[in-house]
């Protein structure tokens, strides 16, 4: 049966609502990057102190705040971290929420609400917050003891190419998680895939360490409009895009470290019955870094494609071998029977 008139009148002005906020949300986030990338905001790189670390953790789900607040505890007690900035992209929660019991954060961890939930917010540049060279880019279901950080944090130090005396260049990125990609023939595509034997071309901002520089470009490039279009549209693919700009600048692939201990609580390899409230499905259900099965990987598969597309050439870069202390490997730490364990240990 047919809607009424009536019925059919609120539908209308109920789409037309919706067309409007989703307008007025667009608007929002323009005018933050239009803010953070106005030349009077872009910091001064000789300012910016290279001996520490500012970490950049993103967080969405409510049910992941105590997590959340313990693992931005953990990087504001590191020596090496300067500030830690958490930026929190669901607009729909409240404040009293986020700000529960005293403030909600430790002391040095500022929180940082997205205009809008887009990924390419975990990338925007934020001269108020960053007094850093370099930062580190995390989800919220990793954390790296403090043996991982530090290591991880030298090999970007020591990765750095001289611009000038004094002044850091452009350099790779430096992460524990790495991937790749290949072109595919038979369907002339490129295709995105786990490391290839002994080579990866990308690393995941499950945890990546990068230039402060890298921010400004991927996020105030207008080559590159079309391409964080592309990254909002698919909710997907905004740490594949940030390894084309890093090898696009650097000239080179990224650096794969290996070093301490790293807990995942988001790795699909947790235990199925641990506590929700620590580890279990309530954790990994809306973890950051899911897997998301096999159309995860077609849907990153497109991505580069588009890229390479509208950019009109491949920057990625393959990298072979890695940088090891004491290794874990990628898999990390998971919960299981109630002990932490290799991910991949039966």
């Amino acid at each position: 049966m047919p809607p009424r008139p009536r019925h059919r009148l609120r539908l209308h002005l109920f789409s037309l609502l919706l067309v409007a906020l989703a307008r007025a949300a667009v608007a929002r986030g323009g005018a933050v990057e239009d803010a953070a990338c106005g030349a009077a905001n872009r910091t001064d790189a000789a300012s910016l102190r290279p001996d520490r670390l500012t970490v950049l953790l993103s967080g969405y789900s409510e049910r992941r705040l105590p997590l959340l607040r313990a693992i931005a505890g953990a990087y504001a007690a590191h020596p090496l971290v300067l500030a830690v900035v958490v930026l929190w992209c669901n607009p729909s929660t409240p404040d009293r929420l986020l700000l529960r019991g005293g403030g909600g954060f430790p002391p040095r961890v500022a929180l940082r609400r997205a205009a809008s939930a887009s990924l390419n917010y975990r990338f925007l540049p934020r001269p108020s917050d960053i007094r850093t060279a370099a930062v580190a880019v995390a989800d919220d279901d990793v954390l790296p003891d403090a043996a991982a950080l530090s290591f991880a944090f030298a090999a970007w130090q020591q990765q750095q190419q001289p611009a000038a005396p004094g002044h850091p260049g452009a350099g790779p990125l430096v992460g524990f998680f790495p991937r790749s990609h290949h072109l595919d023939l038979a369907r002339g595509r490129w295709a995105y895939t786990a490391a290839q034997p002994g080579r990866y071309s990308m690393v995941l901002t499950k945890f990546m360490v990068l230039g402060t520089d890298l921010l400004y470009k991927y996020s105030c490039s207008p080559e590159l409009a079309a391409a964080r279009a592309v990254v909002d549209r698919e909710r997907n693919c905004e740490d594949i895009l940030m390894n084309f700009v890093a090898a696009e600048e650097s000239s080179t692939g990224p650096v794969l470290v290996e070093a301490g201990s790293i807990r995942d609580w988001g790795d699909p390899r947790n235990d199925v019955n641990a506590g929700a409230g620590e580890d279990g499905g309530a954790m990994k259900d809306v973890g950051l870094s899911a897997t998301g099965g096999l159309g995860h990987w077609e849907k990153r598969g497109e991505c580069i494609t588009e890229f390479h597309r509208l950019l009109g050439r491949m920057p990625l870069r393959y990298s072979y071998g890695k940088v090891m202390e004491a290794t874990i490997g990628e898999q990390g730490l998971c919960s299981k029977g109630g002990r932490l364990v290799r991910c991949d240990q039966e």
